[in-house]
Parts: structure tokens; sequence; C-alpha cells
């Protein structure tokens, strides 16, 4: 007698087999969409640190976003909010006067990432400028603040810190 066709056992078998691999590889999907939404963050705080560096050289100060031609991702909110579909850049106005600013630049995300629950991530900029002799320098401190989660979105954000 002719065999045709397969037994049901081996459909069962690779039945499992494939439930075992899409409960693997369905989590590692999602974790590289958040990863993937979450890369716009480098890029807009490296494109605020190239503006900065450049008003900065020219004039020896730093410049508020509208002085230095910067605006964040997405559509303008509010007089000094951007949003996009997943995050809400703000920034601080820098005082010519003073030495640091906190929060220059600023994004929080809006949505979940993965594990990064909504207004939870937050990823800023802190301008250090120089006085006296070393007017005009600026130095960019960076930080992730909220769950290990949320700062493991963006490993290329920690680069950004430097000196001009």
């Amino acid at each position: 007698m002719k065999k045709q066709g397969f037994t049901l056992i081996e459909l069962m078998v690779v039945i499992v087999i494939m439930g075992i691999l899409a409960a693997v590889a369905v989590p590692k999907l999602f974790g590289m969409i958040a990863k993937s939404k979450a890369s716009e963050i480098p890029t807009a705080a490296g494109s605020y640190i190239n503006m900065q560096d450049a008003f900065a050289l020219e004039r020896n100060t730093v410049g508020n976003w509208t002085e230095i031609g910067y605006s964040a991702p997405g559509k303008k909110s509010h007089a000094s909010k951007y949003a996009s579909s997943e995050f809400e850049y703000t920034g601080a106005d820098p005082q010519k006067k003073t030495t640091a600013v906190a929060d220059a630049w600023k994004a929080v995300n809006i949505n979940k990432l993965d594990d990064c629950d909504a207004k939870e991530g937050s990823w800023n900029l802190t301008i250090q400028i120089g006085t006296g002799n070393n007017q005009g320098n600026v130095q960019y401190t960076v930080g992730a603040n909220g769950s290990a989660e949320c700062a493991g979105l963006t490993p290329a954000f920690d680069k950004l810190a430097k000196s001009l």
C-alpha cells in the first residue's frame, strides 16, 4: 500500500515547533520595533548639539531653539513643545548670563515602548557654558531617566556627551 500525506503525529510535531519559534520570535520583534521608534532620539539630540555648536562658535554663547534654528521632530504643539508620534520634545531657554542650562533639550515618551512605560522614560541634554577665558566653550551632559528598559532603547544616546 502506498502512503500518501502526513500522519497526525508529524503534523502535531510541526505545529509544536512553529509554536516554540513564535514564542521566541514575537517578543524579539516587539523589542526591535521599540528600538526603531526610539532611534529618533539620538538623531534629534545630535542635530540639536550640532546646531548649538555652530551657534556657540559664531557668537561665543548658546542660543534657544529659535535662535539656533532647531525644530524637533514632529509638529509644534505649544510655543516650546514639539510632539512626534512617540515622543514629546521640550527645551529650556538658555539665559546668556547663566553657566548651566538643565534640560536644554528633553524628550519624553508618550506611548509605551516595549517595557518602557509612557511618561516614564525621558532623555535630556544639559549644557555647561564656559566663562572667562573659556567663554564660548560648551559642554554637553546627557542623561536617560526612568527604567533600565527605557535607557536600553537608546544605547547611542550616551555617546553624545562632548565638549566644544
